[in-house]
């Protein structure tokens, strides 16, 4: 495999505040090149009634910058990330769905509404995923994964454009977790020791749930046991639940699983124990494939893969149907607890080394 060539380009630096990437802009000053750094800047529409760190975020961006003499541009990509992947999210949870912003955010934004606004003018657009990419015989570029399992972000990867990998630089995805944390205090970064952001990207503190109730509201209707018919209780929204949830249910003779959403009749469905085998499927279709490189014509997907249907370290063995173009059937070995529709299937090869891509769970 060939190694992508630096010198000459010219680098953007996605900085996000965070550790991962102010060590991103480490390395790269490091081999002696001179990258400019952007924030992305995507507050909530009354940043005084959403508790947001974005703030701190900037003011430890603009510290990373200043100490390796890198310039930093602000780019306001707030109207963007609301217009398109709030709409996105908000689109398929109304429609009973299990949607993924963060994926969509690395398409449309950071890969896209930046790319509009600034990334056209440069080479190569660096960013803290963990995640690598290589270049095979043919010169096509590939995603590829990180060492380390807990922290590859391969999978939030999955949907951006081929061209979008093309300009895409990962500097530290050949390193595990402990080993960026190691270099930011041996080099004094001012984030160092600052904890990872968890949830989806841009909302901050803001609870998933708030985030939804606020654009559709409530809506209540009927749980019912699935194997019995029997009424359970009320839902305020099956926008509120995810198929395969057990936690945070609220209601009574314990535990219930979300198995089914009847977004017609408004009917949530769940079922009772510790494992129910409805909360399991082993066969399901994956539609509208999207390949990170194309492959060539006398190419097709292989046989034998591996996947994720959710961020987990865990790379699941399954046999691949081609049905048509861009739909499959993924054949799981072993029963999988809760696929629900509208998540990403990414797929990876058998050594889960490449990604190949990411379609949508349909049942």
């Amino acid at each position: 495999m060939m190694e992508e060539s630096l010198n000459d380009k010219r680098i953007a630096v996605l900085l996000s505040g965070g550790v991962d990437s102010a060590v991103v802009v480490h390395e790269l000053v490091e081999k002696g090149l001179k990258p400019d750094c952007f924030y992305i800047k995507i507050g909530p529409e009354e940043t005084e009634e959403w508790d947001c760190s974005s703030e701190e975020d900037m003011e430890m961006a603009t510290a990373v910058a200043h100490k390796y003499g890198c310039r930093l541009e602000v780019v306001d990509c707030h109207r963007e990330y609301w217009d398109n992947v709030t709409r996105y999210t908000m689109e398929k949870v109304k429609a009973g769905m299990t949607p993924n912003p963060d994926v969509m955010c690395n398409r449309l934004i950071k890969f896209g509404a930046f790319h509009e606004k600034r990334g056209h003018d440069y080479d190569l657009i660096a960013t803290g995923h963990y995640a690598q990419t290589e270049i095979d015989d043919y010169g096509r570029k590939w995603l590829v994964t990180s060492p380390d399992p807990v922290k590859d972000q391969t999978d939030f990867l999955a949907q951006i454009y081929d061209w979008q990998l093309k300009k895409a630089l990962f500097p530290i995805g050949h390193y595990m977790k402990d080993e960026v944390r190691q270099i930011a205090e041996r080099e004094h970064l001012v984030n160092a020791k600052r904890k990872d952001s968890q949830g989806i990207c841009f909302l901050g503190k803001i609870n998933y749930n708030e985030y939804i109730r606020r654009y559709l509201g409530e809506k209540p209707g009927d749980v019912i046991e699935l194997e019995t018919g029997r009424l359970i209780g009320q839902h305020r929204g099956l926008w509120f639940h995810t198929i395969g949830q057990r936690k945070g249910m609220g209601f009574g003779g314990g535990p219930w699983f979300v198995v089914k959403k009847d977004v017609e009749k408004n009917v949530l469905y769940v079922s009772h124990g510790y494992d129910p085998a409805t909360a399991y499927k082993q066969d399901f279709p994956v539609i509208d494939f999207h390949y990170l490189t194309p492959l060539f014509e006398s190419e097709s997907l292989p046989n034998r893969i591996t996947f994720k249907i959710r961020h987990t370290a865990d790379y699941l063995p399954a046999s691949l149907e081609k049905v048509s173009d861009g739909t499959f059937v993924v054949h799981a070995d072993a029963p999988i607890h809760g696929v629900a529709p509208g998540q990403f299937c990414v797929i990876y090869d058998e050594q889960h080394h490449r990604c190949l891509g990411s379609g949508e769970i349909s049942i």
